[in-house]
């Protein structure tokens, strides 16, 4: 199974920068598709996460938003593999 995780943030901004880096720290050897996408770049998305970025999704569902911690990552992504399966 592939995982999808999709990362809605900004430029500039440093809770997105800590987000992508733990994310790549957690996805190392799982497969995964890892799309990055800029709020600011449309209305209708800075409309829905402009004021709670950085927003993570798993396989379409919203994991988590502003922070997150490898560990809760790693127990997130284990779920979406089990379910997955």
């Amino acid at each position: 199974m592939t995982l999808r995780i999709t990362l809605y943030g900004r430029k500039e901004c440093c809770l997105c920068d800590d987000m992508k880096k733990i994310v790549a720290q957690v996805i190392s050897g799982i497969a995964a598709e890892v799309q990055e996408i800029d709020v600011d770049s449309l209305p209708d998305l800075q409309q829905q996460f402009g004021g709670e970025v950085p927003v993570l999704f798993i396989n379409g569902r919203k994991a988590f938003k502003y922070r997150v911690e490898a560990k809760e990552l790693k127990e997130r992504i284990g779920k979406e593999l089990r379910r997955g399966r």
